[in-house]
């Protein structure tokens, strides 16, 4: 069936790339360490390094929050979602596809959209002295977290459908 390989790709691509992404957690905490190392112990500072565990931080959240969803973990208010039949989960989170995670994530890519654009034109490189340049790359993220979200909301939409559908057990 058409759709259940569209989710088997959207899944994967969002598997694999939470799986990537994660190992930047690692590498963000090893950087951490080494920078407060080489600032307390041999009062050495680089400003690349500081502010590439910032990059590092905000890759795993905006890349890997497709990744999330895909494996259930955003907050969510359990208290009645968790006693749900499979259908009525399958309503849950088809509406909330719709009504609320893409119209959110439309309004953080129109938004983004320009501030992105903008920083593409400047070249824009880091405030400070010595940091990292670039800085352009890490804001074309926020327009690649909405597109992987918003596949992740296909993905889990096109579920809930085939559950409605008794296609799935959900």
């Amino acid at each position: 069936m058409f759709l259940q390989r569209v989710i088997s790709v959207i899944d994967t691509v969002n598997d694999r790339i939470g799986c990537v992404v994660s190992w930047l957690t690692l590498a963000m905490v090893v950087t951490a360490v080494i920078v407060a190392l080489l600032r307390y112990v041999f009062s050495i500072g680089f400003i690349w390094m500081q502010e590439s565990y910032v990059w590092m931080h905000g890759m795993v959240f905006m890349l890997g929050a497709g990744y999330t969803l895909l494996h259930g973990g955003h907050v969510r208010v359990d208290v009645f979602y968790a006693r749900f039949t499979p259908r009525k989960k399958a309503w849950v989170d088809l509406l909330g596809v719709f009504f609320l995670l893409w119209p959110m994530l439309a309004i953080v890519g129109w938004v983004s959209w320009d501030y992105v654009a903008k920083s593409w034109a400047d070249r824009e490189t880091s405030f400070q002295a010595g940091g990292l340049p670039a800085i352009y790359i890490l804001k074309s993220i926020i327009p690649l977290f909405c597109f992987l979200v918003g596949l992740q909301g296909l993905s889990l939409s096109g579920k809930a459908w085939m559950t409605l559908k008794g296609r799935r057990d959900g």
